[in-house]
């Protein structure tokens, strides 16, 4: 998800799949929203016709008079309206006698006691408008009416809204307790169930009785119907179980069918019965697919900004490195990201370490080869001056001591050169079937010594080597073994063969290593002594001249060690 390649292919689908997903988007709004709005129109139109007709048969005992309403109706909305009974016989049909016939499907059935319609959300219930004997007689309307006329007096903040029969009551909104108004008795005078309302309720309750009859007897326990704060739609009966709600619905159809028309089948269709008119489209969607495409090209260029400085930046933190770094700066570092261009940071910033390493090598090295340099340096010129003078006589002990110091000399500057070759890839090998028994015997009768018990314990094993080489590698290890074991101490060189790998391995009892020293023993001009005295001779460049000709032979050496039980070290090389 990081590469470079991978980010721009992402990103070019990207915008592709807006462009796409956008046109797409364009062409079906262009072609069906105007069709859309016009069918939106035409539902709320619809909605509306059925609502009418849906009130009127809610409102009236049947559909005798319904027709002039119908006609009103079909003039203001430009709809042909017909209506028909269960049977298909037509009720009413605002159309002429050339019009086509009905569609095989109706509109919507209109039954106010079950409404069923796409137009209203109340499917399945009974339409608020159906009150039947519930409806208030004219003198309890006029009086309910003075009540609440004076109750908005009394508290002018409150709303009073009328109930489908009649029926003064506050709103949804506004509180129905008659009790929070002490000093305005209307309220209660109010909430007072008329006449009307009793004897309905009683009618009401006998059925519901009757229904309740029929049920069971853990649930027939209803039996009687509470008003519920006077609430004609009898809402006493919402929490109960749902058989005696379904009793209540029973009872309250059976009570208002009586009081509305019968179920009929409602038709609408345009005045001639054809389809609506086609709009064209031309040039409707002209200015939003502008719009959308300078948009789309906008986010485009936005994207692709955003792409190139995401990309560019990572490359100029590089340039501003680089820069640091060809003025001397080894420590220029940049962030590392992913991708290919994160690849170039982390291989930018390994190559600062390295130059960086390398750098403090270079010091540590000239300071190393001049502290070696200037002791036995100073030994020859301080005798040779002393003797100048007059001061020393050039006598064998003399020449001798100089000539050590001179052979001090040359093998620093031999290491040296063996190091800066090895450093080169120039350190040339000649390899020869050799038998490596040989060359332990060789190494161990040249390093004897009075004072150190040096043995060897070797087995036959023959390989490709140099043996020139090979004997330098092993005698730095026998020599340096040596040089830390004190007196009565003993060096043990031991050869054996496993698989097709031969072990060199020489071992000391020795003064040991410490563990924290370790990881530097094949480090060039280390010594275990740090204040670089000479008591136990060498130039610290011998383990690491032996590091890199048993690398050259293809082979590893490596070292264990305990602090006063000795140092084992150990040469692996491929057979």
């Amino acid at each position: 998800m990081k590469s470079l390649l991978v980010r721009f292919f992402l990103v070019s689908m990207v915008i592709a799949a807006c462009s796409i997903a956008v046109t797409a988007w364009l062409a079906s709004q262009a072609t069906t929203g105007a069709i859309r709005q016009e069918q939106g129109e035409a539902l709320e139109t619809d909605a509306r016709i059925y609502d009418e007709v849906l009130g009127y048969a809610a409102q009236h005992k049947n559909w005798a008079d319904v027709k002039s309403d119908v006609d009103e109706l079909a003039r203001k909305h430009n709809r042909r309206i017909a209506l028909t009974d269960r049977n298909g016989k037509k009720l009413l049909d605002t159309g002429n006698a050339d019009s086509p016939q009905l569609p095989a499907t109706p509109t919507a059935l209109v039954d106010p006691l079950n409404v069923e319609s796409p137009f209203k959300p109340d499917a399945g219930k009974i339409d608020r408008r159906a009150v039947g004997p519930f409806k208030l007689t004219e003198t309890e309307f006029r009086d309910l009416h003075a009540w609440a006329d004076q109750l908005d007096q009394c508290n002018p903040g409150i709303t009073i809204v009328d109930a489908p029969n009649g029926r003064p009551r506050l709103s949804n909104d506004d509180p129905t307790n008659p009790s929070i108004w002490p000093d305005c008795p209307a309220g209660e005078r109010l909430y007072q169930i008329t006449l009307t309302e009793k004897s309905a309720y009683a009618v009401l309750n006998g059925l519901f009785e009757s229904c309740l009859d029929r049920l069971p007897p853990k649930v027939a326990t209803y039996r009687k119907v509470t008003p519920g704060g006077l609430d004609w739609e009898i809402l006493a009966t919402r929490d109960q179980p749902q058989e005696v709600v379904d009793c209540m619905d029973s009872a309250r159809r059976e009570q208002l069918r009586p009081y509305v028309a019968d179920a009929a089948y409602l038709f609408l269709t345009s005045p001639t019965g054809g389809q609506p008119q086609s709009i064209d489209l031309s040039t409707t969607g002209a200015t939003r697919i502008t719009l959308v495409a300078l948009g789309i090209l906008a986010l485009a260029g936005f994207a692709s900004w955003l792409t190139a400085r995401q990309l560019v930046r990572p490359i100029q933190a590089l340039t501003s490195a680089t820069k640091r770094t060809a003025e001397g700066d080894r420590t220029a570092r940049v962030d590392e990201g992913g991708g290919e261009i994160g690849e170039l940071a982390r291989s930018f910033n390994a190559m600062s370490e390295k130059l960086a390493d390398t750098e403090l090598q270079r010091q540590a090295l000239i300071s190393d080869v001049a502290h070696e340099l200037r002791t036995p340096l100073g030994n020859i010129t301080g005798w040779l001056e002393a003797t100048q003078d007059g001061l020393a006589e050039p006598d064998p002990h003399l020449v001798a001591m100089l000539l050590e110091e001179s052979l001090l000399l040359q093998r620093l500057v031999d290491d040296l050169h063996d190091l800066a070759q090895a450093d080169a890839g120039t350190l040339r090998l000649h390899p020869e079937p050799i038998a490596l028994d040989d060359v332990v015997d060789q190494v161990v009768n040249a390093q004897q010594n009075r004072e150190i018990l040096l043995r060897a314990e070797a087995t036959p094993v023959h390989a490709t080597a140099d043996p020139v080489r090979l004997r330098q590698a092993l005698g730095n290890l026998v020599a340096n073994a040596v040089r830390y074991t004190p007196p009565g101490g003993e060096v043990v060189v031991k050869l054996w063969q496993e698989r097709n790998t031969a072990i060199l391995e020489v071992r000391d009892s020795g003064t040991g290593i410490a563990p924290d020293d370790l990881p530097h023993v094949f480090d060039r001009f280390w010594r275990a002594d740090k204040s670089r005295s000479r008591t136990t001779g060498g130039s610290g460049l011998g383990l690491a001249i032996t590091r890199h000709l048993v690398e050259a032979h293809g082979g590893t050496v490596s070292v264990t060690s305990a602090v006063g039980r000795g140092s084992t070290f150990r040469i692996t090389l491929p057979l």
